[in-house]
């Protein structure tokens, strides 16, 4: 019977471990998007300075092009990043499962033991 004590408790942690998981990559997300978007406000600024927003110009500054290349390439983390969360989002599923499974099998066997 200990066996069935220990299975759910590894399945609890488990469920908890999942949860962080997921907790951990919706807080990138948010701190990639807050980082893009303050990027894309220090490009406005920069393009509103020189006067050019056209980043095929010649003249087109150096700084605003670097921080737009940054902006994308957060914003394709971003979009990595929530392929990641669907997946963890289905193994926090799985693992919720798994959870409630071994503690209704656990009940299973406290009540067979409190009529034994």
């Amino acid at each position: 019977m200990k066996s069935r004590e220990s299975l759910v408790r590894l399945k609890g942690f488990q469920v908890t471990e999942k949860r962080r998981q997921l907790q951990q990559l919706q807080l990138m997300m948010s701190e990639f998007d807050r980082m893009s978007k303050e990027l894309e406000s220090q490009i406005s600024i920069e393009e509103k300075k020189s006067g050019i927003s056209d980043p095929g110009h010649f003249a087109y500054p150096t700084f605003a092009k670097a921080a737009r290349q940054r902006a994308d390439n957060l914003q394709n983390s971003i979009r990595e990043l929530k392929v990641q969360q669907e997946a963890a989002e289905l193994a926090l599923e799985e693992a919720e499962a798994e959870y409630a499974k071994a503690t209704a099998l656990e009940e299973r066997d406290g009540q067979q033991r409190a009529r034994a």
